[in-house]
């Protein structure tokens, strides 16, 4: 099927549906939270497990810490940005309620503020007026909740999807480090881990980059070489509590 619509002169013109506001921002805030996540996971974990192998070869002993970690990590992210988002929750219905009463004890002072706020986006003070009462006569709250607050009322912040998706995200980067060093054999483990943790970590490193329009090559090194040093500081201090018999 074509993408483009007659524009009744006989040429086509074209159907512009891109997305657009804050749904595409906020599709784009989850996949940023779990792209970190998950790159938290990765990092914590295997710096932990490689940690723990620097010191014993004990699969046994290795996957109790790995398992240990990987579940207070993602319950420590999950309680963190349940805290977190509910208080922006908070803050985002005060505001509202705030702006509900004054919009009903100064109904007056309220459409000035908002022709304002439209003259300060740019347009003339005379379009500004009109445009802020026809606002105000269709959704008065509405209008100043989006404008004035960058809030939309019918989108507020959700504590628990914020919380599920971080403990997910943040155990679906812990399990590559710890699978990578429980299953392949004793002489592998190290090799294997580092292998694809780094791997890992370049994938996260791009996609984190492309979701914020940065440049690609800078975002992946960083993650590699932090995961790399993490790596070896963990199995280095693992080696040396090892070799103590501690």
């Amino acid at each position: 099927m074509s993408d483009q619509a007659p524009d009744g002169g006989g040429s086509p013109a074209p159907v512009h549906d891109e997305a657009h506001g804050g749904a595409l921002g906020a599709r784009l805030n989850w996949l940023r939270a779990a792209v970190l996540g998950a790159n938290d996971g990765i990092v914590s974990t295997a710096g932990l497990v490689v940690g723990v192998a620097g010191a014993t070869g004990e699969r046994a002993t290795i996957l109790t810490a790995g398992l240990a970690g990987l579940l207070a990590g993602s319950m420590s992210m999950a309680a963190g940005e349940y805290v977190s988002v509910s208080t922006q929750r908070d803050s985002e219905k005060a505001a509202l309620a705030l702006e509900r009463r004054e919009l009903r004890e100064q109904p007056e002072a309220e459409l000035a503020e908002l022709t304002d706020l439209l003259a300060d986006r740019g347009l003339s003070r005379d379009v500004a007026r009109e445009a802020a009462e026809q606002l105000t006569e269709r959704d008065a709250l509405r209008a100043h909740a989006r404008v004035e607050l960058g809030i939309d009322p019918d989108e507020l912040t959700n504590p628990w999807h914020a919380a599920w998706a971080s403990f997910l995200a943040f155990t679906a980067g812990a399990l590559l480090p710890l699978l990578a060093m429980v299953l392949p054999p004793a002489d592998w483990r190290l090799g294997v881990t580092v292998l694809s943790v780094l791997g890992a970590l370049a994938l996260t490193g791009f996609s984190s980059a492309r979701l914020g329009s940065a440049q690609v090559r800078p975002a992946v090194v960083r993650n590699v070489a932090g995961g790399a040093l993490a790596m070896a500081v963990t199995y280095g201090a693992g080696a040396l509590l090892g070799a103590a018999g501690v």
